[in-house]
């Protein structure tokens, strides 16, 4: 009787391999869940009011909007402004229900955002470092074709009950009208800003450069370094346009 060859189990392809790297994937899977749960418990711990948002699928979005102009970048609810909450069995609740879900941070109620490029956000954040400025949570999101983001994460200018006393600023920014700020973008009332971690399609993501453990600082000690810092950087974008004909 002919003997039977018997492959090793061990081999790649086979059952027990096969076995084996998808348990090693499901841990990785796990891991990583378990901890954008903690990351994101811990942006509530820290105050910041939290809505679910969309998702990627693939290079589209999880929302039913035929060619969403933002995919993965917009709240799920257009009544995110008062469903944000920076309560933690409630965030654990949505990541139950919507493990994929992204989250956004609504602004202007307990912190804002000073949102600049992320070039000149480097040069700024290693200018106030260096001053021994206290600088406060920063967050990294790239916004492909143009060059990423910084975001820089302050205390809020307030919500005074008298809206008399709310002082408006040309550099607010609202979801609607960020392609008007392509310099500083300064999100308070009335806007928002992914939180991390964040997926965006393709292998791009939102994430914690100083994370939200860092105590907020008032927006207008990073003022004046974020505004020289883009001021710098339009310029070098106006050089290097000059230029690009020549070169």
């Amino acid at each position: 009787m002919a003997r039977v060859r018997r492959l090793p189990q061990w081999l790649p392809g086979t059952r027990r391999g096969r076995t084996r790297g998808s348990a090693a994937a499901a841990e990785r899977l796990q891991a990583a869940a378990a901890e954008r749960r903690e990351l994101l418990l811990a942006a509530a711990d820290a105050g910041l009011p939290l809505a679910p948002a969309a998702y990627p699928e693939g290079y589209g979005c999880s929302c039913d909007r035929i060619g969403c102009p933002s995919p993965g970048r917009h709240p799920v609810s257009f009544a995110w402004q008062t469903q944000a909450s920076a309560d933690a069995q409630r965030v654990e609740r949505w990541l139950a229900a919507q493990p994929e879900a992204n989250f956004i941070t609504a602004t202007g109620r307990s912190h804002d955002v000073l949102d600049v490029p992320q070039e000149a956000g480097t040069r700024a954040l290693a200018q106030l470092e260096g001053e021994g400025v206290a600088v406060g949570p920063v967050a990294v999101s790239p916004e492909p074709p143009g060059p990423g983001r910084m975001l820089f994460f302050t205390s809020t200018r307030g919500t005074p009950e008298d809206e008399d006393e709310w002082w408006p600023c040309e550099l607010d920014c609202r979801p609607e009208t960020m392609d008007e700020h392509p310099g500083l973008r300064w999100h308070c009332r009335g806007s928002y800003v992914l939180v991390p971690p964040a997926r965006l399609p393709g292998d791009d993501g939102v994430t914690w450069l100083r994370g939200p453990e860092h105590p907020l600082p008032d927006p207008l000690t990073l003022l004046e370094a974020l505004t020289d810092a883009c001021a710098a950087y339009a310029g070098a974008e106006r050089e290097r346009e000059a230029a690009w004909p020549l070169s």
